[in-house]
């Protein structure tokens, strides 16, 4: 109980630094959970964010400010930290997430093709989400599987050795009336 009412005290100090919004979401519990028993390590910042993620969907800035506050770290580590990892978002994901790996073994043997494929597709750039919130598009600069690049990753599933045309094929396997269409 004392931890508990030790967090929210905590909280109301960031109140100048987080939305109001975010100072009543009782998700933040989850996270103080998270942190507490990490014992506040620094050096479990991953983990965390990690956390922080899977709670909220996706890492926005306040929620960075709160742990970075949280673990006494400077935010731009947090930020840094956030930013250089691909499973993490800065912004909501879609329902659906393709992850072009852009390493060099994928790159050598077309991963740019396969990324035009899935922006021709999709009709966004990495980096974005589709206006129906259906699907995400992301690069990695390495996802550590050469052996069977070119790599793609569509909802955690690894696929190697893709072509533009598999790609095209799995992100249309996705679309919810696809199923209803292949019967027609």
């Amino acid at each position: 109980m004392a931890l508990d009412s030790h967090a929210h005290n905590q909280r109301r100090t960031l109140s100048s630094q987080l939305s109001e919004a975010l100072q009543q979401d009782e998700r933040l519990g989850l996270i103080d959970a998270a942190i507490q028993r990490h014992q506040y390590q620094q050096d479990a910042l991953i983990e965390i964010l990690h956390r922080a993620q899977h709670v909220f969907g996706y890492l926005d800035e306040a929620v960075l400010q709160y742990i970075a506050h949280q673990l006494k770290l400077p935010p731009s580590q947090v930020y840094g930290v956030a930013t250089f990892y691909h499973l993490f978002s800065l912004q909501p994901n879609g329902v659906h997430r393709c992850v072009v790996c852009t390493g060099t073994a994928c790159y050598v043997k077309g991963a740019n093709d396969l990324l035009a494929t899935a922006e021709q597709f999709a009709h966004i750039r990495s980096g974005e989400t589709t206006a129906d919130r259906q699907l995400s598009i992301s690069t990695a600069r390495c996802l550590g599987t050469c052996g069977i690049a070119p790599i793609v990753v569509i909802d955690d599933v690894v696929y190697g050795q893709q072509t533009s045309e598999m790609v095209r094929d799995r992100l249309q396997n996705l679309q919810p009336n696809h199923s209803q269409q292949a019967h027609l």
